[in-house]
């Protein structure tokens, strides 16, 4: 029999349908949110989190933080070099605050647009996609401009039914049509992305659920864009009362509480949630919650009033993190560690994959008992 020519097909796809990418590929340029614990929760990797190409939802209640985590992202995308275009529906993102986070305003890589409506982000989006298209056609995907889309937020965005019922000062409410359009613009750009070297990461506001058997909040804009992001986080904040060496004051910023509801890249931490903690005076915290997480993962033994790390060469390190003496874990401890995940991550998942197995073949065990 002979073989089918795949080759053939594929250039006779290539040259009828425009728009489509052949083969596949591994993300190869990654953003930082400037939190190890949180980079860990998404990407499964405690120095980067978001990869280009992909579409990102953070979520949470008002002051959780969004945009602050938003912002370091585009503070690490202007660091390696990469276009940043900034879609405003809060007029929150003055370039007072951005220029006190570390954010060069005056880049010409970066450009601000304010909107209101989902339309005017779609519209502009596809605007810019066809001409990066074009103008890079010939040119090698790892070779193309990398890009981000920040907005800032999905929720704040209107349709025109809601402007048509402003201007008519009857509030009547979208009947749905915004998490329709937010829905259909998410997915359009999860497609139309993963060709290019271009993410985008949004905010999106919740609000608490009223489900008793459902306990988890709700994000405006509807459950379909959950479903076509390719990445979720949920936050949910307290006040934070503890200062940098752990000790009790008084109120120095928010400690925000995330949550992984979606991602690909590290699917063995869906639902599993780390601590944030974001100072109003020195800024994110990167450390915060890093402990306590390396506790989680078995890379940190807490014994009393020691946590103990043995490295890949069988050497211990250990440090007192309560009683006499006691201090803060220095930030090279951390980074032994942290440095040495590509390698024990392996051995780490297949534990968690074996887990798995036996929670479900346990499962399936008491199915079966029950129908005897």
């Amino acid at each position: 029999m002979k073989p089918m020519d795949l080759t053939k097909f594929r250039n006779k796809l290539t040259a009828s349908i425009p728009g489509i990418s052949i083969g596949s590929r591994n993300p190869t340029d990654w953003l930082s949110f400037g939190h190890y614990a949180f980079n860990w929760l998404m990407g499964g990797d405690f120095y980067k989190a978001f990869p280009l190409g992909k579409v990102m939802v953070l979520a949470g209640e008002p002051g959780s933080g969004k945009s602050y985590l938003l912002a370091q992202a585009m503070i690490d995308a202007q660091r390696q070099g990469m276009y940043v275009i900034d879609f405003d529906s809060e007029n929150a993102h003055d370039a007072e605050w951005l220029e006190r986070l570390g954010f060069d305003t005056k880049d010409p890589k970066y450009l601000k647009v304010d909107v209101y409506l989902v339309d005017q982000v779609a519209g502009s989006i596809d605007s810019f996609l066809k001409d990066y298209e074009e103008t890079y056609k010939d040119v090698e995907i790892s070779e193309r401009p990398k890009v981000l889309i920040a907005v800032d937020s999905f929720s704040m965005l209107n349709t025109p039914s809601d402007i048509a019922q402003f201007e008519r000062g009857d509030m009547k409410g979208d009947m749905g049509r915004q998490a329709k359009q937010l829905k259909a613009l998410v997915k359009a750009c999860v497609v139309r992305f993963g060709m290019q070297n271009i993410g985008m990461i949004g905010t999106a506001h919740t609000s608490a659920s009223q489900d008793m058997f459902n306990p988890d909040a709700n994000i405006s804009g509807g459950m379909g864009i959950i479903y076509v992001a390719s990445m979720v986080a949920a936050f949910r904040k307290w006040k934070l009362k503890l200062n940098e060496q752990g000790e009790k004051t008084v109120t120095q910023g928010i400690r925000t509480n995330a949550v992984q509801r979606k991602s690909r890249y590290n699917v063995s931490a869906l639902w599993k949630d780390v601590d944030v903690h974001i100072d109003t005076t020195s800024g994110i915290r990167p450390y915060s919650g890093l402990q306590e997480l390396l506790e989680m993962l078995g890379l940190l033994v807490k014994d009393g009033s020691m946590v103990t790390y043995t490295d890949l060469k069988g050497q211990v390190h250990s440090h007192r993190v309560s009683g006499k003496g006691k201090s803060p874990i220095p930030k090279e401890f951390f980074h032994i560690v942290m440095d040495e995940w590509p390698v024990r991550k392996e051995s780490i998942n297949l534990k968690v994959d074996e887990e798995l197995r036996a929670k479900l073949a346990a499962q399936e065990k008491e199915a079966e008992a029950d129908e005897i």
